[in-house]
């Protein structure tokens, strides 16, 4: 993989300002946040710099306030919550650079941490205008980016910062980066991916990346349909893109040509109507469905047939439910699958990662997301990656 500096480089920091780019954007009510996992996945390296002396100055963003100030949205708001993670004090400093903020590097000491005002309320963050990137980079000795969920954004504190001050990979990036270089990078063969969810035009590229990538692509949500459609299956009222079919039967094209198995169900879980438990829930072959049904699952023949290839498998890839499974009974395809790759992976045969918001959540549904290799809680990022393309935060720090 790209080689790239890590915290592992770095000798005492004592005194030395470190600006560490972080996910602050945590989901908020009643003014406290319901989930502090982003912060959670940024301790191990705000404490080590921390404890190798450094006055470490947080940089982060909290929604979209468009390059302006908005008091609704200064990440003051968190400051609380992330003290309360990382186990000390923090100093809100109500700027990025200029004044304010060289008087507060001047009374924090060695080993304290200071919180810098949201970065998108300057129009210099989005744009990632050099001139503010090197403003914010004069009150810094080192510039460490730990934020991989917005390391798909070209912004001041994820990529331009980088150019001005010497750069490495938080633990957390770190982590991240590794576990998709073993997924996707330079994985161990044969490798699969599930992708699902609820239309395929909104991962187009990332089944087009895949069929070159991987030697079993496991098709799974309101995608199937579209494919099963593609194939001449009658999907009956299933959601499916019809005028997707070109594009469907163009990679599944792709795929035979790079010698990848796309696999999609052949029973499947149907009901009248969405809705938990319907009585007309039944599961069928999927040349049966009737035309007022819709797919709503896959069926248990599938999943068992599913859970042989991953058998076979040495890397996994998900994105993505395999059915509604917000929805009881909907989940259990999703559930069983999730089971089997952690299983296997605890047996140590199988590398699993997974990644998207949707998949964290059905992977904690089905209690199993700490049996996996790696789960990402990158959305975006996550989802740019599974396309191929190059993430600016990353590219900057092995640039």
């Amino acid at each position: 993989m790209p080689s790239f500096k890590t915290l592992d480089d770095l000798g005492d920091l004592t005194g030395k300002v470190a600006l560490v780019r972080v996910d602050l954007n945590l989901p908020m009510k009643d003014g406290s946040a319901t989930d502090v996992t982003r912060v959670e996945a940024s301790k191990d390296t705000i404490l080590e710099l921390a404890d190798k002396g450094a006055k470490v100055l947080l940089l982060a963003h909290y929604g979209r306030p468009k390059g302006a100030r908005n008091s609704t949205m200064s990440v003051s708001f968190v400051q609380g919550d992330v003290g309360a993670v990382l186990g000390r004090e923090i100093m809100f400093i109500p700027e990025v650079m200029g004044p304010v903020v060289e008087q507060s590097i001047g009374i924090l000491r060695p080993g304290d941490i200071g919180l810098l005002e949201n970065v998108r309320f300057w129009p210099g963050e989005e744009a990632n205008d050099p001139e503010f990137a090197r403003g914010i980079a004069a009150h810094g000795d080192i510039y460490v980016n730990d934020a991989f969920s917005v390391s798909h954004r070209a912004h001041a504190s994820t990529e331009g910062l980088a150019h001005h001050l010497p750069a490495y990979a938080g633990r957390s990036m770190e982590r991240e980066l590794k576990a998709l270089d073993a997924a996707l990078g330079n994985p161990q063969t044969p490798v699969a991916a599930v992708v699902g969810g609820a239309k395929v035009s909104s991962k187009l590229d990332v089944l087009s990346h895949l069929v070159g990538k991987v030697q079993h692509l496991i098709i799974g949500g309101g995608m199937a349909n579209t494919f099963l459609a593609a194939r001449g299956v009658a999907v009956g009222k299933s959601l499916a893109e019809h005028d997707l079919t070109a594009t469907a039967n163009r990679i599944m094209d792709e795929a035979d040509h790079a010698g990848c198995t796309i696999h999609l169900p052949y029973d499947v879980v149907v009901a009248k109507e969405f809705a938990a438990n319907p009585p007309s829930l039944r599961t069928c072959n999927v040349h049966e469905v009737a035309e007022d049904e819709m797919i709503l699952d896959i069926g248990p023949l599938a999943v068992e047939a599913l859970a042989d290839v991953l058998k076979t498998c040495r890397t996994l890839v998900w994105n993505g439910p395999l059915g509604a499974f917000e929805t009881e009974p909907f989940d259990e395809a999703t559930v069983a699958l999730a089971k089997t790759a952690a299983a296997l992976t605890q047996d140590g045969s199988l590398v699993s990662v997974a990644g998207g918001g949707d998949t964290v959540a059905a992977l904690n549904q089905a209690g199993v997301a700490g049996d996996f290799s790696y789960v990402s809680t990158a959305g975006g990022a996550f989802l740019e990656w599974m396309e191929g393309r190059d993430l600016p935060g990353e590219a900057a720090l092995v640039g």
